[in-house]
């Protein structure tokens, strides 16, 4: 019993990974850093904010924003978040994501690990993150300055398997 204690702890002390996905400017940053900073409030758990941003800067500098650059991106965060929930802390994670089977791999990676895997889905409407912009991403990409914007010139896939949908 003690041994399949070791193996299977119970879910609260099991790590989690927290994966929000959306659109630029829909708010995932903001709403992933409140829970992270929650989660850390309460001191039961180690907690890692991976925002896409700061990810992108460090562990995936050089990648550019191709399919298969994003979708190394992606499957990257899911990764290291597991190997976070592995040790039993909590990983919050906030990067694009627009495609479908990169989050399939984040969510395989976490359980794989032995984690629990929550998908939040940030609904924004478009035309809410253009007007929101706070990077000039969809001004530039709407001037023809910026190829391949997610939600503008590549596709976004709503996630249909998330366990919450947010609508900021």
């Amino acid at each position: 019993a003690r041994e399949l204690g070791r193996a299977r702890p119970p879910r609260r002390q099991r790590g989690l990974v927290v994966f929000f996905t959306g659109l630029s400017g829909a708010g995932k940053s903001t709403v992933a850093r409140g829970v992270a900073d929650t989660l850390l409030e309460t001191g039961e758990r180690t907690v890692t904010l991976l925002d896409g941003d700061v990810v992108r800067r460090h562990l995936s500098a050089g990648l550019g924003f191709s399919a298969a650059d994003r979708d190394t991106n992606v499957r990257r965060i899911g990764w290291v978040a597991a190997e976070v929930a592995r040790h039993g802390g909590v990983a919050v994670c906030c990067p694009i994501a627009p495609y479908r089977a990169a989050r399939e791999a984040a969510r395989r990676f976490a359980r794989d690990a032995g984690a629990g895997f929550v998908l939040v889905y940030v609904s924004t409407p478009l035309e809410e993150c253009e007007r929101r912009d706070r990077k000039g991403l969809y001004a530039k990409a709407r001037a023809g300055q910026l190829k391949g914007m997610t939600g503008v010139d590549d596709p976004y896939e709503e996630p249909t398997d998330a366990e919450l949908t947010l609508d900021t």
